[in-house]
């Protein structure tokens, strides 16, 4: 039997289906009316119930009607239609499309078997108790998609928009870019925005999983997702509803379940194989002593009491136990990481990061806040109000972190940047530009050297990392800028060193001596300066080939972009991130906190543990059971509470997990 999490709910509240794939619940549809639901898997189960106890009952105290065979069989039978009819539906749509051994044709043969033999009440039993389990399992994934819609799916429906001078009511999709937004205390952003008022204080919580506010300046960002906190609020649009910072993390975590780990795939190839070998061997059960009895006279051979004993196998041997809780161990290992701020992009990533052996971090906005402050200015031949004109037209239209500390600066001192033409950016080396007729370069000494343009002795005493400035290919003057750790980037190292994790490595385009000095700072070992983009990319994928190494690539900005792509995990810094760096990433943390990397790898292991937990339980257990049942020493009543109470432990055992909390 194959289960897939996806089908059984979709994660968008709003549009939740808590039915079940018809290969997976036994009830036979798509989608159900919440009254139909109720009949089918409580009330008829409880009609089934009722039936078979008052059987037993007038069967053990010699009923004088109940007393003739053909009215046990008809009354049992009436007990089993309630329950088993569903499941014969479910076996006929199997076999329609050529899966012929499920766990619903197992749970037919084993009751038509008991029928066959005269256990009524056993019959009644493997279906009603089958029934009960299968209902209580999928009430348990659906408590665990409910609870991943509920975290996620918190778009508003409604926003107000200045149209025409009013505030008008419509739909978040109607809202142009560019449109002014108001939100009031205590309500959800339904878009990205930039603040207009001087500050305001936004919970992040179901965003980013930190229950501790954020303030925002005027100007500052304001992600979609995120709760006004005690004032009325105004924002700018920057973003249609589709691109919002929301949207995008509600897609990734639809998604995320569609790429399966490897366990789950084992256990979708193990249950297709499984099935077949355990009917055949049920089959051997009854059929290999009845081959010893005729060459062995003195072997007594009662046919009733194998076939007994090969039905309790084919109970005990039904695998639901494992094909439904592995999958939902890992969706809720998805969900548990999304509530702390971290979206895994599948069970596979969730999986993968268990592995990991060695991290690479890019520095500036990775492990460094990205806050860059100009400390230095110095030019040649202008002054310092005309290089800072050029170098901020030159630097106005790209993202980097160090462009934009430029032009805050500029603008912070009053300076008009100088109309810029044909701006292109050269990743890893800087930008160009036409301001005033006049080519101008601005990027680091690479870009330098690759143009030949000398600017020696000019950086000798400087240890910050600089921004150079050419004029139609002559040095016209420099920045230098400083940047400061992450309030949570030591403990980040700290964390991954007592997880065992000690080879990590800090790569960056900056200049050797500083990338140096941050790896000093952070007890880092292993540092590399002055690397392209394609640098880091070739580090890494040079490292994740060596034998027994997996390596994991932490990053923020479009350059990483390729890097994140290459290495075993790419984990991303998405709250203020580059698109290009989420979409590349496996995993992607919400908080921009390197602290949550080693957070995700520990709700990796945790889940990773928790399937490893269900897998040798449930195999272990039933082997038990199934040589107990071959022994004579199990009952068919013993084997469906066996079954049943298996599938119910590792269902529970999967869905701990969201409960748990992860610092």
């Amino acid at each position: 039997m194959e289960t897939n999490l996806n089908e059984k709910t979709d994660t968008h509240a709003n549009d939740t289906c808590t039915c079940h794939s018809h290969s997976a619940c036994g009830c036979g549809c798509h989608c159900h009316e919440e009254k139909g639901n109720s009949i089918r898997d409580f009330v008829m189960p409880a009609l089934s119930f009722c039936l078979l106890i008052a059987g037993i009952i007038m069967n053990h105290t010699g009923t004088s009607w109940f007393a003739a065979q053909s009215v046990k069989l008809i009354w049992f039978l009436v007990a089993f239609l309630p329950v088993g009819l569903p499941v014969i539906q479910e076996a006929w749509e199997a076999v329609r499309e050529k899966d012929f051994f499920s766990e619903f044709t197992l749970m037919l043969i084993a009751s038509i078997g008991a029928f066959c033999i005269g256990e009524y009440p056993e019959a009644v039993a493997v279906m009603l108790f089958y029934t009960i389990g299968e209902t209580l399992q999928h009430r348990a994934v659906d408590k665990a998609s409910r609870n991943i819609s509920r975290l996620l799916d918190v778009r508003p429906e409604r926003t107000s928009v200045l149209r025409n001078g009013n505030y008008t009511d419509i739909s978040p999709k109607e809202v142009r870019t560019g449109e002014l937004i108001e939100i009031k205390p205590g309500e959800r952003i339904p878009l990205d925005g930039v603040l207009t008022e001087e500050e305001a204080t936004f919970d992040t919580s179901a965003l980013t999983g930190e229950s501790m506010p954020r303030t925002i300046a005027k100007g500052g960002e304001v992600l979609a997702g995120m709760i006004s906190a005690g004032q009325t609020v105004h924002l700018q649009v920057v973003r249609p509803y589709e691109s919002s910072t929301l949207a995008r993390i509600l897609a990734l975590v639809k998604d995320a379940s569609e790429r399966k780990a490897p366990a789950e795939l084992f256990i979708r190839r193990f249950a297709r194989v499984y099935t077949p070998i355990v009917i055949a061997l049920a089959l051997c059960i009854i059929a290999v002593p009845a081959l010893i009895s005729f060459f062995s006279p003195s072997f007594e051979y009662v046919f009733a009491d194998w076939l007994y004993r090969g039905l309790v196998f084919l109970v005990i041997s039904c695998p639901c136990a494992l094909v439904i809780s592995v999958p939902l161990g890992y969706f809720a290992g998805i969900g548990a990481a999304s509530r702390a701020g971290i979206l895994f992009k599948g069970g596979n990533y969730l999986d993968a990061i268990t592995h990991v052996s060695s991290i690479a971090f890019d520095k500036t906005g990775t492990l460094t806040s990205g806050k860059f402050q100009v400390t230095h200015v110095a030019c040649e031949g202008m002054t310092e109000e005309e290089l800072l004109s050029i170098v901020a037209a030159v630097e106005s239209k790209s993202t980097h972190p160090i462009a934009q500390a430029i032009v805050e600066y500029a603008n912070q001192r009053g300076i008009v940047s100088a109309p810029a033409e044909s701006m292109h950016e050269m990743p890893g080396y800087g930008a160009e530009a036409v301001v005033n007729g006049k080519k101008i370069q601005v990027g680091n000494v690479r870009l330098f050297e690759k143009e030949h343009i000398q600017i020696s002795g000019k950086l000798s005493d400087n240890t910050g990392t600089t921004v150079i400035c050419t004029i139609d290919s002559k040095y016209a003057g420099m920045l230098t800028l400083s940047d400061e750790l992450k309030e949570d980037a030591s403990a980040a190292i700290g964390r991954l060193k007592n997880m065992g994790i000690n080879d990590l490595i800090l790569l960056s385009g900056d200049k050797k001596e500083i990338v140096e000095e941050y790896a000093h700072r952070l007890g880092i070992e292993k540092a590399y300066g002055e690397l392209l983009p394609e640098d880091k990319a070739r580090y890494v994928e040079e490292k994740a080939k060596q034998p027994r190494q997996s390596v994991a690539f932490v990053g923020d900005g479009m350059n990483d972009a390729p890097v994140l792509a290459l290495s075993n995990v790419g984990i991303a810094m998405g709250g203020w991130g580059s698109d290009a760096a989420i979409e590349s990433a496996d995993v992607v943390i919400q908080t921009d906190q390197p602290s949550k990397v080693a957070t995700a790898i520990r709700i990796g292991r945790t889940t990773r543990a928790i399937v490893r937990q269900n897998i040798v339980g449930a195999i272990s257990i039933k082997v038990i059971i199934m040589a107990a049942g071959v022994l004579g020493y199990a009952s068919m009543w013993g084997a469906v509470f066996a079954d049943v109470g298996v599938a119910l432990l590792a269902v529970l055992n999967s869905v701990r997990i969201m409960g748990k909390k992860f610092e």
